[in-house]
């Protein structure tokens, strides 16, 4: 609680801190968002009226995961695609830091409760760092959409004769999905129609894995090239955790899936291979998929559970607890079974409060998903496989889907709404609050050992 003095006397308020700010700026784009895909001119004649399917959407594009409960394709008209479009695009750059680069835009100043909330949502940590990286950002994302959007409009227009117009749509539309990690797709069974189309796969895949990475890896990569020696903690570890899930992701997949008609069998060997790749690169931050998840075995399913909780890298598109978080956690049990007093990661220590900030954000995230599980459990007739895939995917942002999100009762869509949120806004603020209110303390109370395991 802080007061101000004012010629009126004294005046009492509680000052909101920066980083609340970042909730409170999602929550009102959703709202917005959700009364404009409520208009008549965003859904096609045969759209349901009423708040739910608007509000889901909203919330969904805006947390950029991509789970729907009506057909984007068929049920939105282009206008409210085109508004979808937008909130993914602000959910992705982060609400806060579009409005800061806005400002720097328009009054080439930022003041210190700007660049507080700006760092928040960009994990910078130095003041005079946070104009530049808000301006490489969004040069970052711009090149990145370009690319994948040229790329997959030519694909477009020449093998499957879509217009030029309904081509270069559909073609930024996917892009800006892909690279901001949402997952939203303009065809009724998501990208399953191209599964074997490395045209169309492979863009996505490097749009999804960049977004996902992380900004301060991407410009950190972009400004000074492949040089492993001069990598970071944050670096080494975002880079190599990413290729290891990859590969472990295709690997599993491809063993899981291979011969099973509902799945990988009827495909060739060249579209195996592709689909494998698009089913390690596409659930851990993004909602596309090119398989019926509905029809895939329950490893794969419990497979694809553990890499989306997993997630991405920091600061950036992706969902999840974040890879660094994981390998930190790993880390830290790998010292103590080794019988080891400091945490060490590539000659390294790991500093305590870095050991618990990543144990906070990871219990969080099991308990958010655990609650969401049990209370869909209670709402709906469907199975802990299916509900536990449902809650994964939502906290985790990702917004793939076993086939159920459409079938879901409205108590059931609220669970989802809150996981959404929660998975978007609730990690990264836990961890900046955890970060920004550390203080040391000037004594230490006597220690006891209580019995562990």
């Amino acid at each position: 609680m802080a007061t101000l003095r004012t010629k009126g006397g004294r005046i009492s308020r509680a000052l909101l801190h920066p980083v609340r700010s970042v909730p409170l700026a999602f929550l009102a784009v959703v709202i917005v968002g959700a009364a404009v895909l409520m208009l008549p001119a965003s859904r096609n004649g045969g759209g349901v009226e009423g708040m739910m399917p608007a509000l889901f959407t909203a919330v969904s594009a805006v947390c950029v995961t991509g789970l729907a409960t009506v057909d984007t394709a068929s049920y939105w008209t282009p206008m409210g695609q085109a508004v979808i479009l937008g909130l993914i695009q602000v959910g992705g750059f982060g609400i806060m830091s579009l409005a800061t680069l806005l400002a720097l835009l328009v009054r080439r100043s930022i003041g210190l409760r700007g660049q507080l909330v700006a760092q928040s949502e960009t994990h910078t940590l130095n003041f005079g760092d946070v104009r530049s990286v808000l301006f490489r950002v969004a040069k970052i994302m711009a090149i990145f959409e370009a690319l994948t959007a040229t790329v997959l409009t030519i694909r477009f227009r020449i093998a499957y004769d879509d217009t030029l117009g309904t081509a270069l749509w559909h073609g930024v539309f996917h892009a800006v999905s892909a690279f901001n990690n949402a997952g939203f797709a303009l065809y009724s069974d998501s990208l399953i129609g191209f599964a074997q189309d490395p045209w169309i796969i492979i863009p996505l895949c490097v749009a999804v894995i960049a977004g996902g990475l992380g900004f301060p890896v991407l410009i950190t990569l972009l400004k000074d090239g492949v040089k492993v020696r001069t990598w970071n903690i944050h670096l080494r570890m975002t880079v190599y955790g990413t290729l290891l899930l990859l590969v472990l992701g295709f690997v599993l997949f491809a063993a899981f899936e291979w011969d099973r008609e509902q799945t990988l069998g009827p495909l060739s060997v060249g579209g195996k291979f592709l689909a494998s790749l698009a089913g390690s690169v596409f659930p851990r931050t993004v909602g596309f998929n090119s398989i019926d998840y509905g029809a895939a075995t329950p490893e794969t399913l419990m497979i694809t559970n553990i890499l989306m909780f997993i997630g991405g890298g920091s600061a950036g598109t992706a969902g999840g607890i974040k890879i660094t978080t994981f390998l930190v956690l790993a880390f830290a049990i790998w010292n103590e079974i080794r019988g080891r007093d400091e945490v060490t990661i590539a000659h390294r220590a790991i500093s305590s409060s870095v050991q618990r900030q990543a144990l906070t954000v990871a219990l969080l995230g099991v308990a958010a998903v655990t609650t969401g599980t049990v209370l869909l459990l209670m709402f709906t007739n469907f199975s802990l496989e299916q509900v536990l895939f449902e809650s994964t995917s939502a906290f985790a942002t990702v917004g793939v889907s076993t086939g159920i999100t459409g079938k879901l009762p409205v108590n059931a869509q609220w669970v989802l709404m809150a996981l959404m949120f929660t998975g978007r806004i609730g990690t990264i603020t836990v961890a900046s609050a955890l970060a920004l209110s550390s203080k040391p303390k000037l004594f230490k109370l006597p220690q006891e050992r209580p019995i562990i395991g």
